[in-house]
């Protein structure tokens, strides 16, 4: 039995959807690193806060985009590497080997997306992290959710201690009796050098390729250092993908009332929890220490109640407009979703980079989600017709030819005349 034919295809079409959803919003961030210099996606002080408008338009994507896009993504990824899991087993074949192949060609697309387009790259992350994830694919689905909590709070903890510390080293920089004074402003001259750092930013991504390529290779060690860094985030989120694919909760089997109780559970608690930490970055002048320690630690817990309630949301739109012409072409784009992600950074680059139209650092934020509109309709206008033509959108059948080692069907069959 196919995987993709249970329950008679209605699981795909809300797995679908919803990483349709996930690559739509990933792009709602993404479109101030691809437009800005990269603090600027953490905090509008680095660049792109110059007024009340700008601060705005940072506010509402960190409260409600920042990280939970790509939550729901890793999570999907969870879900995805069973359901591929599943189809392999069910075909005779090796579902280690399947797995490790698609992994391995993932991280070497992620390395070449990284070095040659855009340097926010999260493939070899996903495929660095997947192979660790598909250690856990036999845990029932408690195990898994138990697990994945607590290696979210270790590294919820582990990160907060390392930026509190350099918090609360940076507080005794106007202290001189302090012995820490010295270390204090230090600190303090290190995260000042950041607006050395933007400056830099904006010459070399106004100018040419070769320049940038070079930074890039100069940086070649940073997606291992991501992997590191993003570890404990990223795996739990694949565990706890596992465990709502097992539980039904990602394939739309649960009833209305439970996906509107998890919102209910989950939603004002981290749409509360994410306001206070937006406030007190405001409330600090945004002060560079204070937005690292938010942007990585702080944000963390209300960002995974807000990815939970937003999947289960979303899994209601997908069961209430199921049938619908927009929600199959949101489906579409999700099964294209690789394609459609990779495709937006070579758009988005050749559009603010110098090598394109040179726009980098001349947008301000709202005026950068009229365009992130503009990528939506691209994305929603081109998957589904082009895969009633064709099995898998074009990246995807790239991917899926590499791991198998042959190239796979492409173009759809027409159905023979009557």
């Amino acid at each position: 039995m196919r995987e993709d034919q249970d329950v008679a295809g209605e699981r795909l079409i809300t797995l679908d959807a919803l990483r349709g959803f996930a690559v739509m919003g990933i792009l709602a961030m993404n479109i101030v690193a691809f437009a800005m210099p990269e603090m600027a996606y953490v905090t509008p002080r680095a660049y792109g806060g110059e007024t009340s408008a700008d601060i705005l338009a940072w506010l509402l994507g960190f409260i409600l985009v920042d990280g939970k896009m790509r939550g729901l993504f890793s999570i999907l990824f969870g879900a995805s590497l069973l359901l591929i899991v599943d189809r392999a087993e069910a075909s005779g074949r090796d579902a280690g080997s399947v797995h490790y192949r698609r992994m391995a060609w993932l991280a070497i697309f992620g390395l070449c997306h990284y070095l040659f387009i855009w340097w926010g790259d999260i493939l070899f992350l996903y495929a660095s992290v997947g192979c660790l994830a598909f250690g856990f694919r036999q845990w029932e689905a408690r195990r898994l959710i138990r697990w994945a909590i607590s290696l979210f709070t270790l590294g919820v903890l582990l990160t907060s201690l390392f930026f509190g510390s350099q918090l609360a080293l940076a507080s005794f920089s106007d202290d001189p009796a302090s012995p820490f004074a010295a270390a204090g402003q230090e600190l303090r001259g290190e995260y000042a050098a950041i607006d050395d750092e933007v400056a830099d930013e904006l010459a070399l991504y106004r100018g040419n390729y070769l320049p940038m390529l070079d930074a890039r290779l100069d940086h070649a060690a940073n997606p291992f250092i991501g992997v590191l860094m993003s570890l404990l985030e990223t795996l739990p989120l694949m565990m706890l993908g596992m465990a709502l694919f097992k539980n039904g909760f990602l394939t739309g089997a649960w009833t209305a009332r439970d996906y509107r109780r998890v919102a209910l559970f989950c939603l004002p608690p981290g749409l509360l929890f994410t306001l206070f930490v937006a406030w007190l970055q405001w409330d600090s002048g945004f002060d560079y220490i204070v937005t690292m320690n938010a942007f990585t630690a702080w944000a963390q817990p209300g960002r995974l109640l807000m990815t939970i309630a937003y999947a289960a949301l979303l899994v209601l739109l997908i069961d209430r407009a199921r049938g619908s012409a927009w929600l199959a072409r949101v489906a579409a784009a999700g099964r294209a979703a690789f394609s459609n992600y990779l495709g937006t950074s070579i758009l988005m680059t050749t559009i603010f980079y110098g090598y394109g139209l040179g726009l980098f650092g001349s947008v301000d934020r709202w005026t950068l989600y009229l365009l992130c509109v503009g990528a939506w309709g691209l994305m929603l206008l081109w998957s589904k017709p082009w895969l009633e033509r064709f099995h898998y959108g074009p990246l995807e059948w790239l991917w899926r030819s590499c791991a198998r080692g042959s190239l796979q069907p492409m173009r759809r069959r027409r159905a023979p005349a009557q």
